[in-house]
């Protein structure tokens, strides 16, 4: 019986935890993590904050874009969504005047909510760029979009 060669990694590395997507997922945990806990505070999850961040900016998404946006199901999206309007956060009309479409939109209650979390989380943001250079922000920007394109393909 012949033994298989292992795969050679896409580029060498000391071990798994230098490889670039462990270190990208641990850079996500980490962020997440922050997140998780000052939104805690709050009241909101993650998708909860995210849906009032996209509302706050266009007024009216349906639950299917917000879903997409927010990298969830259309089923979890609705559940979020349900949870925003049981706590008086936004609004969506009993029923769809064009197909199933349910335009959600913030109370003022949602965008006072907004405005309180915001500042927290844009400090975990401003943390988290702060060590990178300013003359790299750009070019990280532009690499992170080509890695997710190139795994959309």
């Amino acid at each position: 019986m012949m033994e298989s060669m292992p795969a050679e990694p896409p580029r060498l590395a000391k071990d798994v935890t230098q490889h670039v997507g462990y270190l990208l997922k641990r850079a996500q945990a980490a962020l997440r993590g922050a997140m998780d806990k000052v939104l805690r505070e709050h009241g909101l999850t993650v998708p909860q904050y995210a849906t009032l961040e996209l509302l706050a900016l266009h007024p009216g998404m349906s639950n299917s874009d917000l879903a997409r946006a927010t990298f969830v199901t259309r089923q979890s999206g609705n559940v979020v969504l349900r949870g925003l309007q049981e706590a008086g956060l936004i609004t969506r009309p009993a029923t769809a005047d064009h197909g199933r479409i349910r335009p959600a939109h913030l109370t003022e209650e949602g965008y006072t909510r907004l405005a309180a979390v915001q500042a927290a989380v844009y400090a975990i943001e401003r943390r988290m760029v702060k060590a990178i250079p300013p003359q790299r922000m750009a070019v990280l920007l532009t690499d992170l979009d080509h890695i997710a394109a190139a795994l959309e393909e």
